[in-house]
């Protein structure tokens, strides 16, 4: 009889472990595939359905309307900042209180669903999807990853490295901000980080390198965290043949497979035994070192806090004594109280500013409140806040006061050196102003009386400012900036900077050359304001008052001036192209040579108005007014004129082909103009043909109010008319 034939194997070590898993990782391709996608899919499942759900509450739901939530808004302007995505709702914006609900829990789920099936992964090696696909991750040693790896195989591996490169990629390398194109770049490096696994000797994706982790069958059991396992396997031949123990048949291999369990060692302690003296000196040196750094750093700390401790009383009591030296009026000289009002500024303490603010709205001699001014001026931006809320009472006090001459001067004064501070403040800072709120604030000029004031701040960067309901009139702004479009440099995205000046009231007020696209001046009062070569392109100014002020060479494009009124404005060489004009005040508007390429004027009201030279083409003048109004040489190709009323206007030399006018009126319309103009004359001349308007194929069959002889007219110009041979 032959010895039985015994293999030892060696113990499912990780380098065997591994080995094993690289036969299987793609055979395992399609299932752990198909298990991504569906974890994908679940998780953009939660955020899409409410989402969708609350978009559509928000738009059907006509009940009372509520801000959004403030962290939905917040967590909107960090994605939209982050992504350079446009801006189409201001933060403080309206919604549905069901919309409110769902974006919530669009919000919500997906952060708790992934954290769930992490948990998952780590403790089971399985998310829901791996389950149902019969696929699980495992260690080198075929245990269950925890959660410290997991981290790492999913957050950084997965996706923090591949997004964060083709983020980097996108924003760096001339693509930003193409969302597009970030898209597609995510879309590749996340497949070459899963196409690794076709790459190389290790056969895994990067997110399983990183993390030492492998794919197995599902179906396979876990290895005890405690134990590993010897493997025998032992032939044995019988009488020259082999035969199979549980089978009757013979002639075939007998093989018996021992399973030993042997208890894993703990390779550190083992070391340590081994080297008893290198750990002692380990040991005792950690130990030595930690003490020291310990004591180093406890002395530190407690050195510097006892330095800032001893700062802070001294601060505090010198901020204590110049409060009480300020709090006595009779005892001081003017020279004193004027030295500690400059030494409270110049404390670093928090409560200087406000202490100086109230110190000013309580002080009565003329010459400390302009040294109070310029002390709040030194102490710095930090002055706005309370600077405002005093503005905002002395002006209150101002109009309850306006009969009590020697009380109303001095809260004028009062008044006054607020404005100063403010302007000074604006001026010093400009550009890095941020959100700061002049909300309701008086910074109007005073022309009269010992507080004078006209607010100067010329070439000064004002974005981001809110100068809601503010009274400006007067003011100058001229050249400055009103609008920055972030770091992105791309207008109209969330990290914008645009000042808020709905309802303000800049009557009068010099705005030439100012930089104000996409800024929000709805129901702004700007009668005769110079807004001459000012950028108002996008700007909002619905409602907004701009009669008799001046717009010349200025650019509108785009913005949007429904039910403004402009009547006796003058608009020359501007553009409005593609503007919005509807049921806009626009009488007596001088507009030579302006152009309303594409413009919405429906509904406006053109009485008188000048629109010689105007390009009009495209534009929607259905229902609009255009009585006794000028539009000699101007382009109305393809214009709108649905039942608009044209009586009496100069339309000589105008091209209107391609215009549609059903329903208009022409009463009284010139189409020419006549060689000889002296009215006396019985007889009148025929019209100068080159005066004539462009008429070619344009359809008066149904234009309302035309007499003989301008028929005879548009049909010597080639118009359509029944009555026409």
């Amino acid at each position: 009889m032959n010895s039985p034939q015994t293999k030892n194997g060696n113990n499912l070590s990780s380098k065997h472990y591994q080995g094993k898993r690289h036969r299987i990782t793609k055979n395992l391709l399609p299932r752990r595939s198909l298990a991504f996608l569906f974890e994908i899919s679940i998780l953009a499942t939660s955020s899409l359905v409410p989402l969708t759900i609350g978009a559509i509450a928000n738009s059907t739901d006509s009940t009372q309307k509520v801000p959004l939530n403030s962290i939905l808004a917040q967590t909107e302007d960090k994605i939209g900042s982050v992504f350079a995505l446009e801006k189409r709702e201001p933060l403080d914006q309206q919604v549905a209180p069901l919309t409110n609900i769902f974006w919530w829990v669009a919000l919500i789920t997906p952060v708790g669903l992934s954290g769930w099936q992490l948990f998952l992964l780590a403790t089971t090696g399985q998310t829901t999807p791996k389950r149902w696909f019969g696929v699980r991750v495992v260690t080198g040693n075929g245990q269950t990853p925890g959660l410290t790896r997991v981290m790492v195989r999913e957050i950084l591996g997965r996706w923090g490295i591949p997004l964060g490169t083709a983020y980097l990629i996108w924003r760096f390398g001339g693509a930003f901000p193409s969302l597009p194109i970030f898209a597609g770049l995510s879309g590749l490096i996340l497949l070459a980080e899963g196409g690794m696994i076709f790459l190389g000797d290790k056969k895994r994706p990067f997110h399983d390198q990183i993390a030492n982790t492998f794919i197995i069958d599902g179906k396979q059991p876990l290895i005890n965290n405690n134990y590993i396992y010897q493997h025998q396997t032992i032939n044995l031949p019988l009488n020259g043949q082999n035969h199979n123990l549980d089978s009757p048949q013979e002639n075939q291999l007998q093989t018996i497979l021992l399973t030993t369990r042997i208890e894993k060692g703990i390779n550190l302690w083992e070391w340590m035994k081994t080297h008893p003296g290198t750990t002692l000196l380990i040991f005792t040196s950690t130990g030595m070192l930690s003490v020291l750094a310990t004591f180093v750093g406890t002395q530190i700390y407690i050195q510097s806090q006892a330095n800032f401790r001893d700062s802070k009383q001294q601060n505090n009591q010198v901020f204590l004594t110049l409060v009480k030296q300020l709090s006595t009026t009779n005892s001081h000289s003017l020279v004193e109280r004027r030295a500690a009002i400059l030494a409270l500024a110049r404390l670093e303490d928090p409560r200087s500013g406000q202490m100086l603010v109230d110190l000013l709205g309580q002080e009565n001699d003329p010459a400390l409140i302009e040294t109070i001014q310029q002390a709040i001026v030194s102490n710095g931006v930090e002055s706005l806040a309370p600077l405002r809320r005093l503005n905002q009472s002395l002006s209150n006090d101002i109009k309850s006061l306006a009969d009590s001459t020697s009380e109303g001067e001095i809260i004028a004064l009062r008044l006054r050196a607020t404005k100063r501070a403010i302007a000074k403040l604006l001026t010093i800072n400009s550009g890095n102003l941020g959100q700061t709120s002049l909300h309701r604030t008086n910074l109007g000029q005073v022309s009269r009386g010992s507080a004078q004031f006209t607010l100067v701040l010329d070439q000064v960067d004002l974005s981001g400012m809110n100068f809601r309901s503010a009274l400006l009139n007067k003011a100058s702004f001229r050249n400055s900036s009103f609008y920055n479009a972030g770091l992105d440099n791309r207008p109209g995205t969330f990290d914008d900077l645009s000042s808020d000046l709905s309802g303000a009231n800049l009557q009068e007020a010099d705005l030439s050359g100012a930089f104000l696209p996409k800024i929000n001046l709805n129901l702004g009062n700007l009668v005769r304001a110079n807004l001459n070569k000012a950028n108002l392109s996008e700007a909002n100014l619905t409602g907004s008052n701009l009669s008799s002020a001046l717009i010349i060479n200025s650019n509108l494009e785009k913005a949007n001036l429904q039910n403004a009124s402009l009547t006796g404005s003058n608009l020359s060489e501007s553009n409005l192209n593609s503007v919005n004009l509807h049921q806009a005040n626009l009488g007596n508007l001088q507009a030579f040579g302006t152009n309303f390429t594409g413009a919405n004027l429906s509904g406006a009201s053109l009485e008188s108005a000048n629109l010689s030279a105007a390009n009009l083409t495209n534009v929607n003048l259905q229902n609009s007014n255009l009585t006794n109004s000028n539009l000699t040489e101007s382009n109305l190709t393809n214009a709108q004129l649905q039942n608009a009323k044209l009586s009496y206007s100069n339309l000589s030399m105008a091209d209107l082909r391609g215009a549609n006018l059903n329903g208009a009126d022409f009463r009284g319309v010139i189409f020419a103009r006549s060689e000889n103009t002296n009215t006396s004359q019985f007889v009148q001349a025929p019209p100068v043909a080159e005066s004539i308007t462009k008429l070619e194929g344009v359809d008066f069959s149904k234009v309302k109010n035309l007499d003989s002889s301008q028929i005879a007219t548009i049909c010597q110009a080639g118009a359509i008319h029944p009555n026409c041979n």
